[in-house]
C-alpha cells in the first residue's frame, strides 16, 4: 500500500526543476515560439518534473551578461550566439570566421560533419547543447553606399562589444569602429552616432535596424549560428529519463529553427528589397580585397584561439585557398 501511495504522491521539490533560460530573441519571434512549444512538451512528458522559464528580449542583458549570470547561478542557461562560449570552448568562434561558406546549401552540407565535432567540444567543457540554428549570413548595411574599403573608412561603423572578428577587420583596413551593446544600436542609428552595421537580413528586420539603412553590400561576410546551452552541473541533476526527454525535444526544436531560418533568410532579403533597400554588388577587384582582409582575420583568430585542427579543416573543406593550421 505504501508503494502505491508513493507512486501517486505529488512531485517533491527535489525532483522538480525549473530551468531559467535568457535570450536576446524578442518575444513573438519564431525562435521564442518554438522554444516555448518545446518547453510545454517537456513539461507534459516529464509530468511537470522539468519546466522552463524564459527571459526573452535581452532583459537579462547581452550574451556575455547571460553567460556571467549562468556562472554565478542566477540563470541556468541561455539561447546565445555560438561564439559566446569562446572562453571555455575557443572552437565556438570558428563559425564566425569570414567567408567560410559560399551559400546556405554549402553551409548545410559542411555542418553535417562539423556540428557534431563542435558540439562534442562544447559538452566536454561544461555545457549541454541541443544543436545549432543558423541565423544566415551577415551583410554590411549602411545609410550611404559603400563600394570599397575607402568608402567604409568614411562611415561611422558599429561593431558588437568584444567582437574579435569585427575589430580585426577594422584594424586591417585602418578604420576605427564604434563599439556598442546590441541594445544601444537602434538608438545609435536614430541619433546618427553610427550609420553602418553588420547583421543578417532577419536580424535587421527583427531589431528594426532596417528602417535606418538604405544600402546593403551584396557580399555575405560571416555565418551566424545560435544555440541553447544549459550548465552541465544543472542538467546532471535531472534524472536520466528527464535528461533524455529534454535532449530529444530541444534537439528537435533547434532543428526546426535551423530549417525555418534558411527559408526566412531568403524571405527577409526580399522584404528588405521591397522596402526600398538597395543591394549593391562589389566588383571583382574589391571582392578580392575583402577576401584578403578576411584571410588576415582568420590568421589572427587561428593564432588567438588555437583551433582544433580536425574541426578547422572540416569547416574549410571547400576553401583550399584558406589559411592553414600547421
Amino acid at each position: 500500500m505504501l508503494a502505491i501511495l508513493f507512486c501517486f504522491s505529488p512531485i517533491s521539490p527535489i525532483q522538480a526543476k525549473t530551468i531559467k533560460i535568457a535570450t536576446i530573441s524578442p518575444e513573438g519571434t519564431f525562435w521564442m515560439k518554438q522554444m516555448r512549444a518545446g518547453a510545454k512538451e517537456i513539461k507534459e512528458k516529464t509530468q511537470g518534473r522539468v519546466k522552463f522559464k524564459f527571459y526573452p528580449g535581452g532583459v537579462m542583458g547581452n550574451d556575455s551578461n547571460v553567460l556571467r549570470k549562468i556562472h554565478i547561478g542566477q540563470l541556468h542557461g541561455g539561447a546565445v550566439t555560438v561564439g559566446t562560449l569562446y572562453q571555455s570552448t575557443p572552437d565556438t568562434t570558428i563559425y564566425g570566421l569570414p567567408f567560410l561558406f559560399s551559400n546556405l546549401d554549402d553551409a548545410e552540407e559542411i555542418r553535417k560533419t562539423t556540428d557534431k565535432l563542435l558540439n562534442g567540444r562544447i559538452e566536454s567543457n561544461g555545457f549541454v547543447n541541443f544543436g545549432f540554428a543558423q541565423g544566415g549570413f551577415t551583410y554590411l548595411m549602411s545609410k550611404e553606399p559603400v563600394n570599397s574599403f575607402d568608402d567604409l573608412r568614411k562611415q561611422k561603423s558599429w561593431v558588437p562589444e568584444k567582437n574579435d572578428v569585427g575589430l580585426s577587420v577594422y584594424r586591417r583596413i585602418n578604420a576605427t569602429p564604434i563599439s556598442l551593446p546590441l541594445s544601444d544600436v537602434l538608438t545609435g542609428l536614430q541619433t546618427g552616432l553610427i550609420n553602418t552595421v553588420i547583421t543578417s537580413p532577419i536580424g535587421a528586420l527583427a531589431l528594426q535596424w532596417h528602417t535606418h539603412v538604405n544600402y546593403v553590400v551584396d557580399f555575405p561576410l560571416t555565418y551566424l549560428a545560435a544555440m541553447m546551452v544549459i550548465d552541465k552541473k544543472v542538467f546532471s541533476k535531472l534524472s536520466e529519463v528527464d535528461q533524455a526527454i529534454v535532449r530529444e525535444v530541444m534537439t528537435k526544436v533547434y532543428k526546426n529553427i535551423d530549417d525555418q531560418n534558411k527559408i526566412d533568410n531568403n524571405a527577409a532579403r526580399e522584404a528588405l528589397i521591397n522596402q526600398g533597400v538597395k543591394f549593391v554588388k562589389l566588383d571583382d577587384k574589391e571582392k578580392s580585397e575583402w577576401i584578403k582582409a578576411g584571410d588576415f582575420v582568420i590568421n589572427e583568430m587561428i593564432e588567438k584561439y588555437k583551433y582544433n585542427k580536425a574541426l578547422y579543416n572540416a569547416v574549410m573543406v571547400n576553401r583550399p585557398d584558406a589559411p592553414k593550421i600547421h
